[in-house]
């Protein structure tokens, strides 16, 4: 797709006379993508490594079908992250629970941790998880492809939820998310990257709707499973053995999940385009030329993407520590401050066919929407969401109980901005990224998660006073700091749009017997 630039700071919406000629939004929803350059401003293209590249390898295609419709191996890959989202969310919704009531030592034990030390452990986790994206593209990109990247890495993933299955030690849990963190995060940037893969020229315009897609079945895996998992731990139904058997099977059912996820996706092996590894060409191509130029063009976009990270993932955190200084009763029931968290993919299931078939079309008929614009946007809703938290705090403060309304209000401007930010962001990484180079700009584009939270922990640790229990940052001026902070990044963002200069790769497709 051709990514126009905002053409005024003042009015994002504004277009320029390149994007005037730019194709719009098509009535069925979808970005029109007929106007994908292959040469950049200087009148330059993509380096072809197969000037004729063959349809298939001798076994499988490596190039797309010249089709009009969706793929055959998209329903394959869109069932695998389903039911592989559906694991990793249900083993993290239950991971600090289990370090602080469930751990035994080698004898069995109870050998329970603190919850200073189970939060060290579950964040250094969460930042192994989307660091170790790097390491499998450089494996899919340069050695072995992203097939065999995730067939084998899905392997480690199921190895590791059968260790935090069996082992209810400090050892098992060390093993079990040492080979979850490198399986999830080594498949990450080969799966997103996957799915752009089996699209060519002449079915390109579904591009954005599948993404979409893929994101709708990321939570509904992940909303099934926070629901699920949490009350398997704590359910009464084998009382004698509460310790041990609700542990091992709340761990061990997102077990099942990750290896029939790996067996979906195998079975659609033989209707994948597998994309061959670059080889030792992959380092020169990737810092010379378009590869060097790509990544230079992605970076600004990537930090204040990163800055976006640091307000979303606190919804996990300080939303929750908020929650319990408010009226928890609405629609009829009593909520626990970790279940308001449901909104979150509650509201991202609703979103995405409104967004998909009717904000984006009916905002088409007005200006052309780019995935800049639409990331422009969401940053905006972000700084919304924050503001509404003050607001909370502010009553808090004056001694009230504010209804939880409140907080489902922010979520509702928080899901909104994922949207448009993080589900843009997947598909407008893809398609910024040389056809070398697709795993590693995918892989760096989920970094910004970690370097987001990485953000947040030393905003927390040099708030604290000397007595290391009190904060002097905190309540309404905590919320309005990290609102202040991604209107900043959110301006910053309009002019970074406006001078970014770059290019589509998607794969090439000719004609190919039946």
């Amino acid at each position: 797709m051709s990514i126009s630039s905002i053409g005024n700071p003042l009015n994002p919406f504004a277009q320029t006379e390149s994007q005037q000629k730019a194709p719009p939004l098509n009535l069925d929803g979808d970005l029109d993508l007929g106007g994908m350059i292959t040469k950049g401003p200087d009148g330059d293209s993509e380096p072809n490594r197969h000037p004729n590249p063959p349809m298939t390898n001798g076994k499988y295609r490596t190039t797309p079908e010249p089709i009009t419709t969706m793929p055959s191996g998209v329903p394959f890959i869109i069932g695998n992250e389903a039911a592989e989202r559906f694991s990793y969310y249900g083993m993290r919704s239950i991971l600090v629970v289990f370090m602080t009531k469930f751990l035994v030592d080698a004898n069995g034990h109870p050998d329970p941790m603190s919850n200073a030390v189970a939060n060290q452990w579950t964040h250094l986790f969460y930042a192994a998880v989307y660091w170790f994206p790097l390491l499998g593209s450089i494996l899919a990109d340069v050695f072995i492809g992203r097939y065999l990247t995730i067939m084998s890495l899905s392997v480690v993933y199921c190895l590791g939820h059968l260790a935090l299955a069996l082992n209810d030690t400090r050892a098992g849990l060390l093993v079990g998310l040492t080979l979850i963190a490198i399986g999830a995060g080594g498949i990450k940037p080969c799966v997103s990257a996957n799915v752009g893969d089996q699209f060519g020229s002449t079915n390109k315009n579904l591009l954005t709707r599948v993404y979409i897609w893929f994101y709708f079945s990321i939570n509904v895996g992940s909303a099934v499973a926070m629901y699920a998992i949490p009350a398997i731990l704590y359910s009464p139904a084998i009382p004698k053995y509460f310790h041990m058997a609700n542990a091992h099977l709340a761990f061990g059912l997102p077990g099942v999940l990750m290896l029939i996820a790996t067996i979906v996706f195998w079975m659609g092996r033989k209707k994948y385009v597998h994309v061959p590894p670059t080889g030792r060409n992959f380092f020169p191509e990737t810092f010379a030329n378009n590869g060097f130029r790509a990544l230079a063009g992605l970076l600004p976009v990537y930090v204040v993407i990163s800055v976006w990270w640091s307000l979303y993932d606190q919804c996990s955190t300080t939303w929750v520590e908020q929650a319990e200084k408010m009226d928890l009763h609405f629609l009829g029931k009593t909520w626990t401050p970790p279940e308001i968290q449901i909104w979150n993919p509650i509201f991202v299931l609703a979103y995405v066919p409104l967004f998909s078939y009717v904000i984006y079309p009916v905002a088409g008929r007005f200006f052309t929407v780019t995935p800049l614009r639409k990331m422009s946007v969401g940053l905006f809703f972000t700084v919304v969401c924050y503001l509404v938290g003050a607001w909370v705090e502010k009553l808090i403060g004056a001694g009230q109980h504010p209804t939880m309304a409140w907080q489902v209000l922010a979520y509702a401007f928080l899901m909104a901005s994922e949207i448009m930010v993080y589900a843009t962001g997947l598909e407008f990484s893809y398609t910024q990224a040389p056809s070398n180079m697709k795993s590693m700009v995918m892989a760096l584009y989920l970094a910004t998660n970690s370097a987001g939270n990485l953000f947040t922990a030393l905003v927390n640790h040099y708030i604290q006073n000397p007595d290391g229990k009190t904060v002097w940052l905190q309540g309404v001026p905590y919320y309005l700091f990290f609102s202040g902070l991604m209107f900043v990044a959110s301006i910053a963002f309009i002019f970074i749009a406006m001078f970014y200069k770059g290019k589509s790769y998607l794969p090439d497709t000719k004609a190919v017997a039946a």
